[in-house]
């Protein structure tokens, strides 16, 4: 038997309550009142206590509707993250990723934007966008993205070539337009000579330049198809000079007066 929707549950039950009240109560105040000026007072207050029962009642279902809504749109977003998260596994793994890599980026990237007050939507967005960073690398030949060496002049503008492929990507998708300002624009560099669209300083999305930060520090301090890892002191320094060139210098210094935390929360699940 095919299910009430949620709107005819509600009505329904409205209407039937309201009816056995209006009956009920009718019946009861005919019984006990028979002066007809008190029976108009009493009738007057009868209307105030349906209005406002109905309306609580009116209340009460909306608000469940809501959140079963609620819920449900939360296990399909939830379902759709798994999948992503899948995805982009089998990706790290495709392109000779450190273990983790994208898992890692993820966990300090949020830790970093809630330290720079981002909330709701917006740490959705870069929950999302961090995963997909790299998503317009799926475009991409393999001999270029694992090649053990220095890519050439045509490697190089092939590669440059993925923010604005990751973007198209998940425009195309409603509930990832927001987390597309990650994977467009985490190539932009803060003095405005990254790419692709060459933005400089707060014309970058915080979002990104948040997970710039985030990046340069993983991609420094694990190994990678062509470059060893980095030691840590090494790291931290380079991430200092970077600031205000390369990154934005208000995020390097949160996230280094920070570092002991964001570090526990990329290295432990």
């Amino acid at each position: 038997m095919k299910r009430l929707s949620p709107q005819l549950r509600t009505a329904g039950t409205y209407v039937l309550v309201s009816a056995i009240y209006i009956w009920v109560s009718g019946h009861v105040l005919g019984s006990l009142v028979h002066d007809p000026r008190r029976i108009v007072l009493y009738q007057i207050l009868k209307g105030w206590l349906f209005v406002l029962g109905t309306g609580l009642l009116l209340y009460w279902m909306i608000g469940r509707t809501v959140h079963r809504l609620a819920d449900a749109n939360q296990r399909l977003l939830d379902s759709h993250e798994q999948a992503l998260r899948v995805l982009v596994g089998a990706m790290d793994i495709r392109h000779k990723e450190t273990s983790d890599h994208s898992e890692r980026v993820v966990r300090m990237a949020l830790g970093l934007a809630k330290l720079a007050g981002l909330e709701g939507d917006a740490l959705r967005d870069v929950k999302f966008g961090a995963l997909l960073h790299d998503i317009g690398k799926l475009a991409l030949p393999d001999v270029i993205l694992i090649k053990p060496g220095k890519l050439d002049e045509d490697e190089t503008l092939v590669m440059r070539t993925h923010p604005r492929l990751g973007y198209e990507m998940l425009q195309r998708i409603d509930f990832l337009h927001g987390a597309s300002a990650i994977p467009y624009s985490h190539h932009e560099r803060w003095d405005g000579t990254g790419y692709p669209q060459g933005l400089k300083g707060e014309d970058i999305p915080i979002a990104a330049r948040i997970f710039s930060v985030v990046d340069v520090w993983d991609a420094l301090s694990f190994p990678r198809v062509y470059k060893p890892a980095w030691p840590e002191p090494d790291v931290l320094h380079y991430l200092r000079e970077a600031a205000g060139g390369q990154l934005d210098p208000h995020l390097v210094k949160l996230f280094l007066d920070n570092y002991a935390e964001l570090k526990g929360l990329a290295l432990n699940p």
